[in-house]
Order: structure tokens, then sequence, then C-alpha cells
């Protein structure tokens, strides 16, 4: 056996990483640079005159590397030359001194690495018989291979023949013959010089069985298409000369059919087309449209896709950065991601996001793009009314083009996108079909995977994009195409989640447009709340954002003409940079008044509070509804007149008011049109107010809706309709019993600073509601326990003075 001499040696040294390439001892390689951090490395190692590991990135890809992409081996090298070629590029020739085994990886600073290293060699007096015969066999397999590569691979066997070190061998014919840095690395990673030719004739074996078989096979090959590279060539003759003769077609687009890797039938089709063209003359319409199409479908991401990242903590860190609230929505695409990793061959189920304009439904789209890592496309549908908007024209028609859906996959490139249908709610239909119809087969899971746009007239597959629609209302989307998407609403936001929204989101967003930093403009939550309550009354948050963007532009014309170097925005220099405020707050009466009931109401821009008036006058019956009232509303005012006509002797009403008096019911603001029945219990209340001369707790409102029989029934928007009771300076809410299901879900500061009193009949309302009205039996208030989330019965003998609940 011979005699081994190992030196090892530990050093501390810069580290470059190579892509696709593998550093030998003793050879000298080139290769290019693009990260700058390692342009620099290259650069300060010229410099210093000092060396530098190179160590290969197990995969080719883009910088920045963490350890565990990278092999532990490398080699020890020194840089000779480097310089930037004309192109820009950064090119760096290098020569191995040794190998090195990296044992920790050092941070440096601007994202540099350096590495501990530990340098081992392996020294060898005589290899005897076995080493000479493995450096013959390893020159034979070098010969072999020879014949399958340039003529210039000669030279290489000739210094190979010149070499009579077994390892140094080895890493000269690695680093000249072998294609895969897998290999390459592999040979590195020995360090005994005799395993490592041993490994390396392995490799070559196998290479050479590889070139030996792909020579058969490109022989196989050239002798099956002798026949069809001679009607090629006669086509490229026909085509030549019809172009010297001024006509023929310019775009072959046979190459792109067959190089595209397209579904069987979609490819036979396109080749079919190009045969058309090919034997159509030059300047035809026909050639126009044949040539259109055959490229419109060959952008069509057919077989194209990308893979999704479906990681629920990932997912979830996006969706909180980008938005604040929205809990429900955020779980559910939580679940759908979850159910993805669980089944991977689940069809992407459609969601509809419903909301008030500006609470984010197309901002959450993006959001779960971007989590989902897919590509993300937008489709406006707000305002089509054609058919063929969503399944595209027929391709013999003049300026025919495919629909949008076909558009949207186009756009994104690939196959799996997450399309967001904006505005489906606006669809509109006329004599040219109707749009909603059309995208019953889109929406449809089990329907999309064969989708066929009139333009196209081949089968796309949509079953593997997500689709998302937004609307404001459902009021206007057939019901068909509701049923074929999963509905989640979102709620309009409290003061609370403005707020933050604006501190976290919107202040940040504008002050970087604006060129503004948090040193230079600060806006004080006292003066976000100022904003939200006297300058904007929406259910999102565009107008606050508009609000914030014209501070950010005062302040930064007051920074630019030198009036401040630093501006703290508070509430009182809203109105100095804003002007006054725009809205009065809401408030309740200051004394308890006859006739005069506090209801709630639920608008498109979140809840309100209706002061509804009612006045009994002399007459004959006459029933007047005034203040923008819809039909809802003023049948509730007809079910209350009848409720208390059937209970007119137990309130000590004469029975026959409806005769001799004149009954005028009003709700204020009359240019907003109002509607909805829950104003039931609040009409019923005035109106018995009214009759009776007894008044009405100025610290109580109300929302219900009323029966004939007096049942109070519940009602939606709860949430909103409690926290404007609240802004308005309102101690307690009566609601209907069934409606405690919806406590848990009303806005925190709210619900701490409300009484909640559930009713079931309008006798309890008025009981809570009138001032005179007393029984004992009846009273009971619902409010939030001290310490917890419970809901809990208190006991109230008069309810004159209700106790405002906190938490």
């Amino acid at each position: 056996m011979p005699n081994y001499i190992e030196k090892a040696e530990s050093m501390t040294l810069p580290l470059i990483v190579l892509k696709g390439a593998v550093a030998f001892p003793g050879i000298s390689i080139n290769f290019e640079l693009n990260d700058d951090d390692t342009i620099a490395t290259a650069k300060n190692a010229v410099e210093s005159d000092s060396p530098v590991l190179l160590l290969t990135a197990k995969e080719i890809t883009e910088p920045p590397y963490t350890p565990t992409d990278l092999f532990r081996v490398g080699t020890v090298a020194k840089i000779k030359q480097s310089f930037t070629t004309p192109e820009g590029t950064f090119r760096v020739l290098a020569e191995g001194i040794v190998r090195a085994s990296v044992t920790s990886f050092i941070k440096g600073m601007k994202g540099s690495l350096s590495v501990e290293a530990v340098s081992k060699t392996i020294m060898m007096s005589d290899y005897g018989i076995k080493g000479e015969a493995y450096m013959l066999e390893a020159i034979d397999m070098l010969s072999e291979i020879a014949k399958f590569l340039p003529a210039s691979s000669n030279e290489l066997i000739m210094a190979a023949r010149a070499i009579d070190d077994p390892g140094f061998l080895a890493d000269f014919i690695a680093s000249g013959v072998m294609i895969k840095y897998e290999d390459k690395q592999m040979i590195l990673e020995c360090t005994e010089p005799i395993s490592r030719i041993e490994t390396l004739i392995y490799l070559l074996g196998k290479e050479k069985e590889l070139l030996e078989c792909e020579a058969d096979i490109h022989k196989k090959v050239r002798i099956r298409l002798g026949q069809a590279q001679k009607e090629r060539y006669l086509q490229e003759q026909m085509r030549a000369i019809q172009e010297e003769l001024g006509g023929g077609d310019d775009d072959d687009f046979y190459n792109q059919i067959i190089s595209a890797k397209l579904p069987d039938e979609i490819t036979e089709k396109l080749l079919k087309e190009n045969e058309r063209l090919s034997k159509t003359p030059f300047g035809a319409a026909e050639s126009v449209v044949l040539r259109n199409y055959i490229e419109t479908c060959l952008e069509i991401p057919w077989s194209t896709s990308t893979k999704d990242r479906i990681d629920i903590k990932a997912a979830a860190a996006v969706l909180d950065k980008d938005h604040y609230g929205l809990e429900k929505v955020k779980e559910r695409i939580l679940e759908f991601l979850a159910v993805k990793q669980l089944n991977p061959e689940l069809k992407s189920q459609i969601i509809c996001l419903v909301g008030p304009p500006g609470v984010g439904k197309t901002s959450i789209a993006a959001s779960l793009a971007k989590a989902m890592k897919r590509k993300y496309v937008r489709v406006s549908l707000g305002g089509i009314h054609d058919e063929s908007d969503i399944r595209g024209h027929r391709k013999t028609y003049v300026g025919a083009m495919p629909g949008r859906i076909i558009t949207a996959l186009t756009q994104a490139k690939v196959k799996n996108p997450l399309i967001l249908l904006d505005e489906i709610d606006k669809v509109g239909h006329n004599v040219h079909g109707d749009p909603a119809s059309a995208l019953l087969e889109v929406l449809d899971a089990e329907q999309n995977k064969n989708f066929r746009d009139h333009f196209v007239e081949l089968p796309v597959d949509l079953s593997e994009c997500v689709f998302i629609a937004t609307a404001n209302t459902l009021e206007t989307i057939p019901r068909p195409l509701i049923d074929r998407m999963e509905i989640i609403e979102l709620k309009t936001y409290t003061r609370t989640e403005k707020l933050n929204i604006a501190k976290n989101h919107l202040i940040p967003k504008q002050l970087k447009r604006h060129g503004l930093m948090r040193r230079t403009c600060r806006i004080t939550d006292d003066a976000i709340n100022e904003l939200i309550e006297f300058y904007t009354r929406e259910s999102g948050v565009r107008g606050l954002e508009k609000q914030i963007a014209a501070i950010c532009r005062k302040v930064a014309k007051k920074i630019i003409s030198g009036e401040s170097t630093k501006e703290v925005v508070d509430a009182k220099a809203i109105a100095s940079l804003l002007g006054p405020r725009k809205l009065l707050p809401e408030k309740i009466s200051d004394f308890d008044e006859v006739g005069v009931v506090n209801g709630l109401a639920y608008t498109e821009v979140g809840g309100d509070i209706l002061q509804i008036e009612v006045a009994i006058l002399d007459g004959s019956g006459k029933i007047e509804l005034t203040g923008s009232l819809g039909d809802v509303m003023k049948e509730s005012a007809s079910a209350a007149i009848s409720f208390i006509r059937s209970r007119a002797r137990e309130l000590g009403i004469p029975s026959d008011f409806y005769k001799t008096k004149d009954i005028h019911i009003h709700v204020p603001e009359g240019a907003t049109p109002k509607d909805g029945p829950s104003a039931g219990i609040s009409m019923m209340t005035a109106l018995t107010s009214a009759l009776t001369g007894r008044a009405v707790r100025r610290s109580i409102a109300m929302t219900g809706e009323i029966t004939l029989r007096g049942r109070v029934l519940a009602i939606g928007g709860l949430r909103e309709k409690t926290m404007a009771a609240y802004l308005a300076g309102v101690k307690s809410v009566i609601i209907p019993e069934e409606n405690l299901r919806d406590i848990d879900e009303l806005d925190e500061e709210a619900r701490s600073a409300l009484t909640f009193i559930p009713c079931k009949t309008a006798d309890e309302v008025l009981v809570h509601a009138l001032v005179s009205v007393k029984n004992d039996t009846m009273n009971t208030a619902i409010t939030p326990k001290a310490n917890n989330n419970e809901i809990e019965l208190i006991p109230d003998a008069s309810h004159r003075d209700i106790p405002e609940a906190r938490r």
C-alpha cells in the first residue's frame, strides 16, 4: 500500500459562490459574477492579493444564498485577473490551490459571506501498480468519449497523458469533460487520490453509455426524418420563391407550434390552420385572419403554470400585514389553503366578497395571490353589457378578439392565475346577450375545465384558476350565478378599525407617496379620530385616505416653502389645514320628548341614528308619511298603527283615534331615501308616545321589526347600528331577543359602553322606552359582565337610570 501524508490547515476566507461550475486545485477557471456583493468581494481579494474560497451552489438560482443552498466542499483559489467586458459583465480568471471543507459560515457586511474552512492535502511518494492501472483506464475512457466530442478534445487527451498523478488526473479530466456540475462536485469531494480516480472512471463509464445511446437515437431519427426533411426543404424553396415574387407568409408558425408542447388536440388544430395559412395567397383577407388566430392561440398558456405556496403561517402573515380586521375573510382564505394542502387536486372554489365600497375587497384578492405566490390579474366587469366581452367574437368578424377571460390568461402567462372578477354586480345586458349568463360556465367548477371562447374555438382549462368576485350588493346578481359562488360579507369598518387602518396602512403609504417621513410629519390619533368623525362618513376608508393625502400635500408645501421643518398634526390643526368640520355629529336630544324616538338604521356608509317624529292632529283619520320613506318602511308604519289599534284599551288610547285624529310620521333628513323593516318598533313607540302623551327616554335607541300581533323580529346590521348609537351618546339599546346571538360580533368599544335590552314583544319595548309605564315583571336589561365577554340578565325596577355597562 502507498504511504499517505495528510496535511490540514484551518483558515478564514471570503466566499464566492459559483453557479453551475466547479473549481479544482491546480486548474484555472473562468467565470462571470453578477451580484454586487460578490463583485466587491472579488475586487477586495485582488487588491489585497489574498485567496478566496470558490463554493458551488446546489441549484442554479440567484443570490442571496443561505448555507443550506451551498455544497460544503470547495476550492481555495487565487484570483489572477478580473475585468469588466464592454457588455458590462464582470469576468474573473482564478486558479485553484487546494481543496477545503467549510466548518462554519460568517455573515459579513452588506450581505457578503465568509467561511471558516479546513484545507486538506494528501501527498504520496508512489501510487504503485494500482495507481498506474487506474490512470491508464481513465485515459482510455477519455479516448472513447473523445469520439463524441469536438476535434479539440485531442489536445485534452495529449495533456492528460503527460500527468503522472492520479488525483490531479481525475481533477483535470473532470474539469474538461464532464458536463454536469453535480458529477464534478462528486469528484471534488473525494480527497483520497485513488478513490477519486476510481470515482472518475465510474462516472466516465456512465457518460460513455449516455453518449452512445444518444448517438444511436440521433442516427435513427435522421433516417426517419430524411423524407420529412426533403419535404421541408422543398417547402422552404417554394416559400423563398414566393417571397421573391412579393408574396408568401413571413411568419412560419410551424416551429413554434411544435416546440410549444401543446396538448394533442390544440397542436393538431393549429397545424391544420398553419397549413391553410401556407396555401393562402399573401395579402388575402383570410391570411390576416388565420395569422391573427394562430398568434393568439400560441400566446395562451396551455401548459405553463406556477407552483403554489400553500403555507398557512406565511399566508396569514401576508394577510395580517396588508389588512387590519376582516377576520372572517382571512379565516375563510386560510381554510381554503389548508384544504388545498391536504388535497392538491381539489377544484378551485369561487368566492364572492360582498360589501360596501372601500372596505378592501379588491386589495384582499391581491394579498391572497401574493400569499399563494400566484399570478394576479384583474378583470373589470363593471358596465359590460355584451356577452362577447366574456366569450369573445367569432374569428371571422372584422376586429375579432378573444373574451376577457382568455385575455386575462394571456396577460398572466400561466394557466393557474388568481383572477379577480371585479364589480360582478354591475354587469348589464341588452340585445347583444347577457354577460352574466356567459359567466355561469366560467364560475362552475364542473364546467370550466372545457371553457370554449368563441374566438379560440378550443377547450381551455380554467379549473386550476382561483376566481375571486367582488360586489357591493347581491340584489343585481342573477340567482344561478350566486349559487355557483360562496358569499363572504365584508362589514363596514368601525371607528376603531379605521383608526388602526389609518395608522398602520394609510398614513405610511401617503407619507411615502408625498416624499415625507415620520420625523417630518406626524399625525396623532386625535387627528385621525377628528377626520373619521367630522370629515368623512363612509363604510370604508377611501375618503379618509383622501383627507390624509390632503394633509400630506399641505405639510409638504410648508416644508418646501420653509415655513416649517417638522409638523405634528393634531386635532386642533385639522381645521386650519382642511377647513371647518364638514359633518355635524349625531347627538341625542337633551331631554325626554313626546313622540320622538331614537331609531337605528343601516345605510351604505354604515350605521345611523334616526329621530322618528310623530305628530297627532285633529282631523279625520288621515295618515301622512314623509322623509323619503320606502315601501317596506311605510308598511312598517301601517303595521305599527294596526297593533296600537288592537291594544288601544290597555294603552289608555281612545279606540276611535284612527277616525278623529290625523297622524303624521316624519323621519328627518328627507333628502336621503330610507327603507327597511327595522324601524317598526321605533314607529310603534313614537306613535304610542304621541297618543298617550308619555315621553320617550332620550338615552334609549331601538331597532326591530314589528308584526301585527306585536312580536319583535330579528334585524340585520346590528354591529353598525350599535356603533352609531354609541357615538351619538345613547346609553341603552333595545334589540330583538333573537339578535342576542350577534352580541359577540359587535365592536368591543360599543359593546362595553352600551346596555342591551332584549325584547320579544312590543309590550316589553314600551315598558323600557316610555317614561311613565311601569311593569316590574318585564323590567330586565342585558349587559356584559365586568370582567369577561359573557352576557347576563340584570333586574332593573324602574329603568329610569339604566346603569352604563363597562368592561
